[in-house]
């Protein structure tokens, strides 16, 4: 039988062997798995494609981080207008001149109609609303959604719309006219260019406008939509291309991510249900989810219709805002196109 002191030595040795064990798997993983990832990351590159080595783990993402378009335009003078980069493991194809875009994207339409899953933005995001047509890989329900929409925004149903666009208008260059005090006082046309944008976008989609910046409804879209932007940007979302960043157990970026999306499903659950509501009554006006929902061809599911409804909002809110900044920005540096404009203002 062992003595009281050989098994307090038996002990001792065995916790010492266990501790070094565990230093020495602890210190070895992390070695481990950048090696590992290396394997991964250089048989993902694209063969006989050239472009910029990157870091371990990153790849290019610290090189682009403050300054990604000048970096791309160096980056191009050394490896030709065709080249690829890594963002972590993942190889991304960047077309730096127009013709190299013309010759790329317009021979291979088809083939580049589909898009790439991101984790935050399409699996933490989007599982509850789904995506909107642009951000969706290719399947058989992309193309039922694009034929939905696309009969929704053909030329019959467009033309039913010009009312809304008219009205629209009218009350963007009335609210101008108010908050500028009749060109008196220097104002931030961005508020209101947003709620151009908006109401728009849920006129032409819902037929129900936003007909002050004070509506509730305007803060939370145009807040949750910038932020919801955010989650779709190349250099902001680590977690995308470094996987092992997603087990970090307090996550505020995926935290924030389904904040956003809880925040977005409950005003897009409210928008639908005020026009199924008015559809079932006979009351609502000629808009486009309408027509989707009216046409017994479309067949779509509730999350088709949904990630039309998304297409139509976070596009019309993007871009039509976008637009008119710089039609509001070219405008003012240009007299004599702004008295043009007075006369045909006040024709009408």
């Amino acid at each position: 039988m062992l003595s009281s002191t050989a098994f307090a030595v038996l002990l001792e040795r065995i916790l010492r062997d266990s501790v070094q064990h565990l230093l020495i798997g602890a210190l070895s993983l992390p070695v481990i798995y950048v090696l590992v990832n290396e394997f991964i990351h250089k048989n993902a590159r694209i063969p006989h494609m050239n472009g910029p080595k990157g870091l371990p783990l990153l790849g290019n993402i610290w090189d682009i981080r403050v300054n990604a378009a000048e970096k791309y335009r160096q980056w191009a003078k050394q490896y030709g207008d065709v080249y690829q980069i890594m963002l972590g493991n993942i190889p991304v194809v960047v077309v730096n001149s127009a013709s190299a875009a013309k010759s790329v994207f317009g021979s291979n339409a088809q083939t580049l109609s589909s898009r790439p899953e991101l984790y935050t933005f399409h699996k933490v995001l989007s599982d509850t609303a789904g995506t909107t047509i642009g951000t969706s890989p290719y399947s058989d329900s992309l193309k039922r959604r694009r034929k939905g929409a696309a009969s929704a925004l053909n030329r019959p149903s467009v033309a039913t719309y010009v009312p809304h666009l008219e009205v629209e208008s009218k009350d963007f260059i009335k609210e101008l006219f108010e908050y500028g005090n009749a060109g008196q006082t220097p104002v931030d046309p961005m508020p209101m260019i947003q709620r151009l944008s908006l109401s728009l976008a849920l006129t032409l989609n819902w037929g129900t406008r936003l007909k002050t910046q004070k509506d509730d409804l305007f803060g939370e879209i145009t807040h949750v939509e910038e932020e919801v932007s955010k989650f779709r940007s190349t250099t902001g979302n680590l977690q995308d291309y470094i996987p092992i960043l997603r087990l970090n157990p307090i996550n505020f970026h995926s935290s924030k991510a389904r904040e956003m999306r809880d925040r977005r499903d409950r005003y897009l659950t409210d928008l639908n249900n005020d026009l199924d509501e008015r559809i079932a009554t006979g009351t609502h006006q000629p808009c486009i989810q309408a027509n989707v929902i009216l046409d017994k061809e479309a067949k779509l599911s509730k999350d088709e219709l949904t990630s039309i409804s998304l297409t139509m909002l976070s596009g019309g809110l993007d871009t039509v805002t976008t637009q008119v900044a710089w039609f509001v920005a070219l405008l003012s540096q240009h007299p004599e196109i702004q008295e043009k404009a007075i006369v045909e203002i006040r024709k009408h």
